[in-house]
């Protein structure tokens, strides 16, 4: 006989995913694994000469990259005597500020940075997120890609991201030569939504930082690092290389992050048997020495590693909670499907969702998940109710805001019409009015009509041929009667001159003002400190357009 509740269970969403007991000798085990070397520092004629149970002779090319950048020396040997339980409790105490916080872990190894996590519950690395995030405000990042690359439907639905509240936007390609359409369409499209918002197109790096410098794009973030000697050699990479590559986007004015994520190691077959956080704060060590002003982080493509074993999400929230520790912009994924279970999908967002960071997800999917591109993510264009309700039940600013109907087809028609009227100015294949009606009320690229890829492949290679940047965008938009669209593409090419957005955690207001850990850094220190959802705000968060209103009474 069998149990019919058992069988019941059995057949639950959340019993579908996988799991795996620990097996620390390849690297299964989340966080405080057996292997793990133990913390120590040791400085000698102002060089450390001794980590993480290493003497420089030892050292692998990550270790003395971290030895050599990425630990502030000053006080080093003193903070690393600290208890790290004293570290943890520190990290929540109200009374102790996030610079006084910072003085301490900014010296500290990766070894000691993960042994203060395994003494932190989640609650406490919800806390320690509340205080330690750079930015004051939260906000997040969405996804907006097809399947097809179609651009027109790119630039509507970036637009209704923009009034859905997106600060960044991110696309990348299914064919990788359509990629300068997918840029210049997301950013046309995100400057319709709302002046000020950031694009990206993920792509191989050489690719990525030509579209930047040519003005196809304002950021990027998909220049990842590892924890591991033998994963970055087989991606043919280094520290320093990574370093190199980080400089040159901010030479030209470029805002950048590096990505990393704890199961990236095992998923590449060299996790040398130590715990995925472990290898984590390695990356991040790295990407501070490397000079580089913020990390997306948080497991990312790799969350389905981490998910598998015990306390893999407590331990992604750990990775997102070091990030901070080490000052550094933190967007904090949140991005890619990982589970069946619409529960385990919401409570491996509430640590970030409910603490809030400088970015709450990295990908959030702006269209339906069968047009994310990104291989799923972990919300997307069906849960924007769910995501406002939630930030209403909760008061909590998840960095989105309701929308009315009305105003989001006003909207996505007149960013399909800017890009019909450039690419017309531009000399690219014509946009039909078809087109336009299409995306105009399109959930995703199955309510669009298909374009001739070969011709759209054929003009995009003239196109780059002819050398145009985003100059020419905004000539081409202003000419096409879409000035105040052209101003804001001008408005945001001009940021690169001025270089205020290099900042940690920089995100744009209406008006372009640069709102930064610089400006309007994070002071939380206890009830009613730290960011307040403003009256205004919160008006906006929870005027939810199905909610009964007294006087429909």
């Amino acid at each position: 006989m069998k149990s019919k509740r058992f069988e019941v269970l059995a057949a639950r969403p959340v019993n579908q995913d996988g799991y795996v007991k620990e097996w620390p000798e390849v690297g299964l085990v989340a966080m405080d694994g057996p292997n793990d070397p133990k913390p120590s520092i040791k400085i000698e004629n102002g060089r450390i000469t001794e980590l993480d149970g290493k003497t420089r002779e030892q050292f692998d090319m990550l270790d003395t990259f971290i030895a050599d950048h990425a630990i502030r020396l000053d006080g080093a040997e003193r903070a690393m005597a600290i208890d790290s339980l004293d570290i943890a409790r520190m990290i929540v105490d109200i009374n102790v500020t996030r610079k006084q916080v910072l003085d301490v872990t900014l010296c500290l190894t990766p070894a000691k940075l993960s042994e203060v996590m395994s003494k932190m519950t989640i609650v406490e690395i919800m806390m320690g997120m509340t205080k330690m995030r750079a930015r004051e405000q939260p906000a997040n990042q969405c996804h907006v890609t097809n399947v097809r690359d179609n651009p027109v439907q790119i630039a509507a639905d970036a637009a209704e991201a923009g009034i859905r509240g997106f600060a960044e936007m991110e696309t990348t390609v299914g064919i990788a030569r359509y990629a300068p359409f997918n840029a210049m369409s997301l950013m046309v499209g995100a400057q319709v939504g709302r002046p000020g918002v950031m694009t990206q197109c993920a792509l191989e790096e050489a690719t990525e930082l030509e579209l930047g410098m040519r003005g196809f794009t304002t950021y990027a973030e998909t220049i990842s690092v590892y924890g591991t000697e033998p994963v970055f050699m087989d991606g043919d990479d280094t520290p320093y290389s990574k370093a190199f590559l980080a400089s040159c986007y901010a030479s030209r004015g470029l805002k950048m992050r590096f990505t990393s994520g704890t199961g990236s190691e095992v998923q590449m077959g060299y996790a040398e048997g130590k715990s995925m956080l472990y290898l984590e704060a390695r990356c991040l060590a790295v990407t501070k020495g490397a000079g580089v002003q913020g990390t997306q982080n948080g497991s990312v493509s790799c969350v389905g590693v981490p998910a598998a074993v015990p306390s893999g999400i407590r331990a992604i929230a750990a990775e997102n909670l070091i990030s901070m520790l080490l000052d550094l912009e933190s967007t904090t994924s949140n991005d890619q499907t990982f589970t069946h279970s619409d529960l385990r999908r919401v409570a491996r967002s509430v640590p970030q969702f409910f603490s809030g960071t400088d970015y709450i997800c990295s990908g959030y999917s702006a269209t339906p998940n069968y047009d994310n591109m990104f291989a799923g993510s972990n919300w997307d264009a069906e849960d924007y109710d769910d995501w406002n309700i939630i930030q209403r039940d909760m008061k909590v600013d998840g960095g989105l805001q309701p929308v009315q109907e009305e105003d989001v087809i006003k909207i996505r028609n007149k960013a399909a019409r800017a890009l019909q009227g450039m690419f017309r100015e531009l000399g690219l294949p014509a946009i039909t009015d078809e087109e336009v009606e299409a995306a105009t009320y399109a959930n995703g690229s199955k309510d669009m009509p298909e374009r001739n890829v070969n011709e759209d492949l054929k003009a995009i290679e003239d196109m780059m041929a002819r050398k145009v940047t985003g100059v020419d965008f905004v000539k081409a938009l202003d000419k096409a009667g879409f000035s105040d669209v052209a101003q804001n593409v001008y408005a945001m090419l001009r940021q690169k001159v001025a270089g205020d957005y290099l900042h940690t955690a920089s995100i744009f207001d209406e008006q372009f003002h640069v709102m930064s850990a610089v400006n309007t850094p994070n002071d939380y220190h206890g009830p009613m400190t730290g960011y307040q959802i403003s009256e205004e705000r919160w008006k906006q968060i929870s005027d939810i357009p199905n909610a009964i209103r007294p006087e429909d009474i």
